[in-house]
């Protein structure tokens, strides 16, 4: 980015929806992350929960001033809460946080070095560059599936379009007009991104996947809607 020897901010954009088991855990981690030359920024915009979840951001605000939080009175959907945090972030990097503990934001160091170094402008987190056999087989299949039709309609090469590791510059998200609400935001970026030309470099990461009984929320309709933004976007937009 040529900025690398300079202070450079990096905004972290937590998406919250009835996340009360996680999501101080998860805040822990992510305050607790050290990033030399890089000045954090942490989003958290929830999301209409209906659990404890907005109490426990609310009462972690005021423990952490420099914490913005936002809070929904109803339920939009995962994307609708990325898009409101992506309005609000001021930083020169931007990084998508689930609420949950899958992710380890120990790698935040490998998944912006790329950009740091000028490298790329946009970075995807795969879960699948290294063997995992903690990953159950029908999510597998399906990442397998709706990555490879990326591939197929975009010319990529990716490995994991699902992944909710997508960390941008701001100058490339910020151009980008997304419309999704729900989980198709991710198909709805990724398509956006390739279309504009640009390429997404990809590093490994770990993955602790959830069940559904520990709120897991992504469905098979999810992933009928993914199918569908990424033809439609091809096609029509």
């Amino acid at each position: 980015m040529g900025k690398d020897k300079q202070i450079l901010k990096l905004s972290i954009i937590i998406p919250v929806y009835n996340e009360e088991q996680t999501v101080l855990k998860l805040f822990k981690k992510v305050n607790n992350v050290v990033l030399q030359n890089i000045e954090k920024e942490i989003i958290i915009v929830d999301d209409g929960s209906t659990d404890s979840s907005k109490k426990f951001i609310e009462d972690l605000k005021k423990q952490n001033t420099h914490v913005k939080i936002f809070l929904s009175e109803i339920n939009l959907g995962k994307g609708a809460a990325i898009r409101f945090g992506l309005a609000k972030a001021t930083g020169d990097i931007i990084l998508i946080q689930d609420a949950d503990l899958e992710l380890n934001p120990q790698e935040y160091k490998k998944l912006i070095a790329p950009i740091i170094s000028g490298k790329a402008k946009v970075v995807y987190g795969s879960r699948f560059l290294k063997k995992s056999p903690k990953i159950p087989f029908k999510t597998l299949f399906a990442n397998k599936l709706l990555t490879m039709l990326t591939n197929l309609l975009y010319g990529s090469h990716l490995t994991d379009m699902e992944t909710a590791y997508k960390v941008f510059t701001s100058d490339i998200i910020k151009k980008i007009r997304l419309r999704c609400v729900e989980f198709d935001f991710e198909p709805e970026v990724t398509a956006k991104i390739l279309k504009m030309g640009q390429k997404i470099v990809e590093v490994p990461i770990s993955y602790t996947p959830r069940r559904i009984d520990e709120g897991k929320k992504i469905s098979f309709y999810d992933g009928i809607e993914a199918v569908s933004q990424l033809v439609k976007i091809r096609l029509f937009q």
